[in-house]
Parts: structure tokens; sequence; C-alpha cells
């Protein structure tokens, strides 16, 4: 039987729910494709079955940033998907600010366990600092889904080094992804 995993490609294109933008990038085009690359990559495994959040650029959910976000967990908990893996980016005032982290609703949820994997392997893949897993019970993702779920801030848009990367080379991002998630089911 397929494992179904529910990428959440994060964010809009545009209002309601659009994400953060530095460097004429936007966070949701960015998240979008290293969505769709990771997607093709678990599909080709025979292991996997994915549902994206977006299915198109330009798709959009809701009408406000809360219904968007009741739109996502909503399908991946009536699919039901096995896992809900919701990609984003960092964004800080501090543009030294660098690196990877992911957020968990508990420590000892699954997701506090893939988001260890998914840190290390996008460390390990792109050179960016492992920032670890951290806490954040309240979001909306992370508390309502039916099944593991994990934030991944993959890099932050606002520092250069990790803007470039993510927007130059989203196969790192996808195959970081992938093998965290092989690596957590042991496949």
């Amino acid at each position: 039987m397929a494992i179904k995993i529910y990428i959440d490609q994060g964010h809009n294109p545009v209002n309601p729910n659009a994400g953060a933008e530095a460097f004429g990038l936007r966070e949701q085009d960015l998240v979008y494709e290293i969505g769709v690359q990771l997607a093709e990559l678990l599909r080709a495994n025979g292991n996997f079955e994915v549902m994206l959040s977006r299915n198109s650029p330009d798709e959009i959910l809701g009408t406000t940033n809360q219904e968007s976000l009741q739109i996502r967990v909503n399908e991946a908990n009536s699919w039901p998907a096995n896992f809900f893996i919701s990609l984003h980016t960092n964004a800080s005032t501090n543009p030294s600010a660098s690196g990877t982290e992911a957020l968990a609703y508990s420590r000892a949820s699954q997701g506090y366990v893939m988001g260890d994997h998914i840190t290390r392997w996008v460390s390990r893949l792109t050179g960016l600092q492992n920032r670890g897993v951290s806490l954040r019970p309240g979001l909306y993702v992370l508390r309502y889904t039916n099944m593991p779920a994990v934030i991944a801030e993959l890099g932050f848009i606002t520092n250069q080094h990790d803007a470039m990367l993510l927007s130059q080379q989203p196969d790192l991002f996808a195959q970081a992804l992938y093998r965290a998630i092989l690596e957590y089911y042991g496949l």
C-alpha cells in the first residue's frame, strides 16, 4: 500500500496568505517549484502517492488566510494523508540570518522526527546551517492535521546566499526532502 504524502507549498501566489519576498523572489514561487520537483521524485519511487496543495503556480486557496490554511488541512485530512509536509522559506530583519529549520507540534511527535531528518538532509546537500527543530504547537497546520505534520523552513529568503540557492538550485532542496522522507520511512 502506497504511503500518502501531502506536500503543502506554503502560501498563495497573491493575498490572501502570500509569503515573504526579498531580492525579487517570492516565497510562494520558490516552494511551489520545490514541491513539484519533490512530488516527481516521490511518484517515480513507486512507494508513494502524492497530493500537492497547489497544482499550478497561480492557484489560490481560499479568500482569507484562515480559509487558505483550512483548505490545505481539510484536503490532507479527507484524503487521508499519512504525512503532511508544509514547505516554506524563512524571513528575518537580520540579513545575515541563514540556514534551515523545521517546526513541529511537540518533541514527541513524528513531525519532530521528520523535521530532524529534513534539516539534516537540507544541511548536508546545500551546505546551509542546520538550525534544528523548534516547537510551534499553535500553528494551524501542525495543530489541526489528523496525521503527523512538519513545517520545513528551507532557508532564509532574506539572506542573499540562501535566496540564490533556493531560486537557482531548487532540485537540491527537493532531493534533500526526498532523502529525508526515504530515511524516515526506512526505504
